[in-house]
């Protein structure tokens, strides 16, 4: 019974069309009955029926025409009401012309009548399309929002049927095919009208659109010329179908990681499978952002076992409830003797250094911490997988380590060079350089939004300033894959793609929540250490990989003897500048 009773578009097009068959009837006699005084001569009655024949179908053809009998009914706005009136306009002229032809046919026809009816027509049909808003409004019904579907996919029919079914508050008017569309424009899926993508600013403004969903992944350049489009056009409410499960969706709201986020098209996931299955994994940092995602991936990709270590218990016990099968050591890579004890137990083939730590501004103020965690750490990791045989150990880096202006960027140069240059024996030794991932921890897009909801100004350290951006799971998918490629002893750099301006990224996320009104920015300056620019290279000479987002950096030659006890002599140093100056030349502060 209650799949009976459930709306379908073909119910909605017979209702219609049933009702405005009796209210024509209705409305046309009871025209003959105010010309005449509710007392009607027979013989006026003659041709009746035939001028309710040819007014009723030219109205039908006309509704059709102006596609009155596709809007969802509960739905019905002034735009369509326009409609109704531009049909009733085409149909009276056309029994017009009709009875001009024919007016044999039309023996004692009162022509008073066809004035009478158009306006008693107007009313009764146009009544039947908003007496349910208005019962739904006097109700305290939600608010409906004009929407344009972008994308011809399957999830386009999902999001016009549960507008129909009244799961969603937003009624699509108009579809709009995407570049890579297929399906014809001027087509119909569920009635709504599919338009180009050359047609939005007009459909936008004629169709008084509030809302736009996204069925479909655009490419980012097309995403972000749509949002730029949408933004100028006052349309502020972006949605997106996200697909949760094998059989459920839901929408969510445009993010700033949507339109930031660089999809490699290189992406190996048959060599990333290779290197991982059946593998024994370790992987220190796992509680991190990069950490934590590297992984999930490893699980995803079939290791035999996974060992997560991390110093912070919160963290380890938060990955370790989403992979219940991982060996959990909270440990600090600083202790070696409980690192060998691990190694000992878990016996990993691949290990995967992601702990540090990396806020510029705090490693600037705990200087000593910072190179006992980054590099004594990151020593300690090394040192013990050459000592255990480990098959391949894969470093994570950063861009603040080309040039470095502060701490943290030159502890973890230090380690590019021991990975770079110490006697690995057996193992083979990879680091890999990126810039920033979107949504980590720590990073600006967290604290923005925290900004914004809060109502308070975005602060900005320089309007100049620059980053190179890419999604956690991209990001490690590249990293798991250019160490499935090393022969050990490479400095891999993945191609991060534009730099983005800090600033426009403020912009863009004040403008997505619809605040450009309420929402300043403000500039701080600097903070010691921070790069206006960030490298991803130390200079042109790197080498391709046969994968277009991964390139090798040139080699360093570093004598080990040398750098080991110059490594010694940075860790009981007290004056930490200077120490890490002498092993990395290049590192000069900028403040």
């Amino acid at each position: 019974m209650k799949t009976l009773l459930r709306p379908t578009s073909f119910k909605r097009i017979a209702f219609f069309f049933s009702i405005d068959l009796f209210l024509s009837l209705i409305t046309l006699y009871l025209a003959y009955e105010l010309r005449f005084n509710f007392e009607i001569p027979k013989e006026f009655l003659g041709s009746f029926w035939l001028t309710y024949i040819v007014l009723v179908g030219a109205k039908l053809f006309f509704f059709f025409v102006l596609k009155n009998y596709f809007i969802i009914w509960r739905f019905f706005s002034f735009y369509d009401a326009k409609n109704i009136v531009k049909a009733h306009i085409g149909a009276y002229a056309f029994f017009v012309l009709f009875y001009l032809a024919f007016k044999d046919e039309f023996a004692l026809f009162p022509r008073s009548v066809i004035v009478i009816d158009f306006f008693l027509s107007l009313i009764f049909i146009g009544a039947t399309r908003v007496i349910k808003r208005i019962a739904l409004e006097g109700q305290g019904g939600q608010s409906l929002k004009r929407t344009v579907v972008v994308g011809t996919s399957s999830k386009t029919s999902t999001i016009i049927q549960s507008a129909l079914k009244r799961e969603i508050d937003y009624y699509p008017v108009a579809i709009m095919a995407t570049q890579g569309d297929e399906v014809m424009t001027h087509a119909y899926i569920n009635n709504v009208k599919v338009y180009d993508s050359t047609s939005l600013e007009r459909i936008i403004k004629e169709k008084s659109i509030t809302a736009v969903i996204l069925t479909e992944k655009l490419p980012q350049e097309e995403l972000r010329k749509l949002v730029d489009t949408l933004n100028r056009l006052g349309v502020m409410e972006i949605k997106q179908v996200r697909i949760l499960g094998s059989d459920y969706e839901k929408l969510e709201d445009l993010s700033i990681e949507d339109l930031l986020a660089r999809h490699p098209k290189d992406l190996d996931t048959e060599t990333i499978q290779a290197f991982i299955q059946n593998k024994d994994v370790l992987i220190t940092g796992a509680g991190g952002s990069i950490g934590s995602e590297i992984a999930r991936q490893c699980q995803k990709f079939g290791a035999a076992s996974l060992t997560l270590v991390d110093n912070s218990e919160y963290n380890l016990y938060q990955i370790g409830e989403q992979l219940e099968h991982a060996v959990l050591k909270l440990v600090s890579v600083t202790d070696k003797k409980a690192l060998e004890e691990i190694f000992e137990a878990s016996k990993p083939h691949i290990v995967i250094h992601a702990a540090a730590y990396k806020h510029v501004p705090l490693c600037e103020s705990n200087q000593e911490a910072a190179v006992f965690n980054n590099v004594l750490g990151s020593k300690n990791v090394i040192d013990t997988s050459i000592e255990h045989g480990v098959k391949k150990v894969v470093i994570i880096s950063t861009d603040k380590a080309v040039r470095p202006t502060n701490v943290m960027g030159a502890t973890k140069r230090v380690i590019e060079l021991y990975a770079n240059n110490v006697d690995a024996k057996e193992t083979e030794i990879v680091a890999v350089r990126f810039g920033n991932v979107l949504g980590s921890s720590g990073s600006v897009i967290p604290k923005f939004k925290q900004q914004i909801e809060a109502g308070i100004p975005v602060t900005v350290t320089h309007p100049d300033i620059t980053r190179y951006f890419m999604l956690i799971p991209e990001a490690c998918q590249l990293v798991l894959q250019a160490a499935a490629i090393a022969k050990g002893g490479e400095l891999f750099i993945l191609d991060m793609g534009e730099p983005i301006k800090i600033a426009d990224l403020a912009k863009q996320m004040i403008r997505l929540y619809g605040k450009e009104d309420e929402i300043d920015i403000i500039y701080t300056g600097l903070r010691p250490g921070e790069k206006l620019y960030e490298e991803l290279l130390m200079d042109e000479s790197e080498q391709k990989t046969k994968y277009s987002s991964i390139f090798i950096a040139q080699p360093t030659h570093y004598d080990i003897t040398k750098l080991t006890e110059h490594i010694h002599q940075l860790l009981e140093a007290k004056e930490k500048i200077s120490a890490l100056q002498a092993i990395v030349p290049e590192y000069i502060r900028n403040n």
